[in-house]
């Protein structure tokens, strides 16, 4: 039963992530009924003819010379470096720009993706033993396209876009839980394509960067090195790289809104608050704006604290490394393979953990000075203007391997093993009765008696979805909104399959509809031209013509609800007594 669950769920969500791999793109046309079409002065990119199209294009940048490939509209160029190949000497190290020039660069194809952490090697289920035993292998990373040289970046813009069209940059930051994911899933020609449809072409930058045991380990020995929240410098080196270079392929610098998704949605707030805030570079800030789609604040444990040491200690006693003078030192040396082993053999996000993560952003007292709920709290985080939204049922994914959390007791010693070590018992008893026990008022939310994979389910579901996504999502809002009174945000919860079986409008099932656009309908439509109008001017509600107005967040707490086939603006007051516990006790929820 457990290896079916294990199966369904990994398939579900590493599916949903990997979709532009393995379905063919439609673009998504605005429903004429209900948003009308773009104002004179429409944008007509100089596309190629049928016989042109998958020619060559190339561009000379400060940094060096990319050929990439022309196909429906867009033009593509893959696989360009940002930075060092963080190898040898520089594994386990912040990225070194490259100096000086690169030389001659072949984007035409998809590139390296970094190392990935599917599933955890060392469970004790002999089921995801054997399945990470398996995808750690080289062979399976290699075919996978999975490699330490890996900081590249693709940048895609409209077809006949020259280095005077001073496009907006769209710069995506993929997820996958700090231990997956790569840019090759993420092709931005359904963006691109509705962009030109209405009139606001822009650039699209999708960036790699290191996960899981390569880009978020953690541990004394780690802090005392500098080698700190790798993956977020990663992100941070591939934002100056943007600054520097995307002139040359027709975006401006000065016009960047950063966007992620789950692990990338909280690396859009984690860039917000890098260095105490600091966002510039060579005195112009780094991007405008902020898109957070199911994640933001993530209260964490300092990166030398018990959780983080216990992992490298794992890490450090599975590689050999145990005894060693230098046990970092002997980390870097080790074989690709060795270290990918070691690194993969901690829980997994796909686990009985769940998302009580091995990896993740922690405070480091330089690079990320503090935990992100303690610099929002202190707004010390970049005032920009942002989206942040979610899905209506984010827990279920999470849940459906924790099987025996039938009681509050039993839920709440789940949280106080894995989870939240600075809580006492009496505080998460407190948290886990705001829930009911009722099987109709859990996750999927509003499906009655149905969908009750275990006892307990909908309620652990709920739980888990409500602290890490959904009202930590509205705890940042009322934060952001108290420290930065004057900058405008803009949420949502989606609601795109309601009466989906088990899981409901689950984590990542955006992606089909907002990034992709794969089902042509009024939310792919709506919602990638608020966000793209956002993009372009700085609110969702200005430039191409919507069907209703996105009512800032702050101050009525309004959101924007979005079915497949309409929306509705809501009150952000859902599951209140639940919220309020997480607002004056979000210190305890340190993970």
């Amino acid at each position: 039963m457990k290896s079916a669950l294990f199966s369904a769920s990994f398939l579900v969500g590493f599916a949903v992530s990997s979709l532009a791999a393995v379905i063919p793109k439609e673009t998504p046309q605005p429903d004429p009924n209900s948003l009308p079409s773009a104002a004179p002065g429409y944008y007509t990119p100089n596309l190629p003819s049928l016989d042109e199209r998958g020619l060559d294009v190339n561009v000379k940048y400060p940094e060096g010379t990319v050929s990439g490939i022309t196909l429906l509209g867009v033009e593509s160029f893959r696989g360009i470096p940002f930075a060092q190949a963080p190898i040898d000497s520089l594994r386990l190290k912040p990225p070194v720009r490259n100096n000086g020039t690169v030389g001659n660069i072949n984007g035409q194809g998809i590139k390296s993706s970094c190392p990935q952490m599917y599933v955890s090697s060392g469970s004790s289920n002999q089921i995801f033993q054997l399945v990470g035993e398996f995808t750690n292998l080289p062979l399976f990373q290699t075919v996978t396209g999975a490699s330490e040289d890996c900081l590249t970046l693709n940048v895609q813009r409209p077809t006949g876009t020259t280095s005077s069209s001073k496009l907006p940059v769209l710069f995506w930051m993929f997820g996958g839980g700090f231990e997956f994911g790569t840019n090759a899933f993420y092709d931005g020609v359904s963006l691109l394509t509705q962009g030109i449809n209405i009139n606001q072409p822009f650039v699209f930058v999708a960036v790699n960067y290191r996960t899981g045991g390569f880009g978020f380990l953690g541990g004394k020995e780690i802090k005392a090195d500098g080698a700190a929240n790798l993956g977020l410098l990663d992100q941070r080196a591939s934002l100056e790289w943007v600054a520097d270079n995307i002139a040359a392929f027709g975006g401006d610098p000065a016009k960047v809104t950063i966007w992620g998704e789950s692990a990338g949605s909280i690396s859009v707030f984690d860039q917000m608050a890098l260095f105490g805030g600091d966002i510039t570079y060579k005195g112009k800030p780094l991007f405008r704006g902020g898109i957070m789609n199911s994640g933001s604040v993530v209260p964490a444990e300092p990166v030398d604290g018990t959780k983080a040491q216990t992992i490298y200690d794992s890490v450090v006693s599975k590689a050999g490394c145990s005894g060693q003078a230098d046990t970092l030192a002997c980390l870097r040396g080790l074989p690709y393979e060795t270290f990918l082993g070691a690194a993969n053999s901690v829980p997994g996000i796909f686990s009985y953990n769940s998302l009580a993560l091995s990896y993740l952003p922690r405070p480091d007292g330089k690079v990320l000075t503090d935990s992100p709920h303690v610099l929002a709290k202190q707004g010390k985080f970049a005032a920009v203007p942002f989206i942040i939204g979610d899905q209506e049922d984010e827990g279920t994914l999470f849940a459906i391997l924790l099987a025996g959390l039938s009681t509050t007791d039993k839920i709440v010693d789940y949280l106080c093993k894995y989870y939240f070590f600075a809580a006492t018992k009496a505080q998460l008893t407190a948290f886990v009765n705001t829930y009911s026990a009722m099987i109709w008022d859990g996750s999927p939310f509003n499906t009655g008696i149905f969908n009750e994979l275990y006892p307990g389910f909908k309620r652990v579901a709920a739980i888990l979805g409500d602290m890490t996504f959904t009202l930590a999502r509205r705890v940042f809002l009322q934060i952001a909104s108290n420290v930065h009174p004057t900058t405008p945000s803009w949420s949502y919860l989606a609601s795109y399959y309601y009466g989906f079986p088990v899981l409901g409008t689950f984590h990542a099932s955006d992606i089909v509809q907002t990034f992709y656009g794969i089902l042509p309908n009024y939310a792919s439509a709506a919602i990638q031209t608020y966000y793209i109008n956002f993009l372009c001017t700085g609110d969702p509600n200005k430039g191409a013509p919507v069907a209703m107005q996105w009512p800032q967040w702050a101050p009525q707490e309004q959101m924007m609800q979005f079915h497949s086939q309409d929306a509705q603006v809501i009150s952000d007051n859902f599951r209140q007594d639940s919220y309020q516990y997480l607002l004056e006790n979000v210190d305890i929820f340190r993970i």
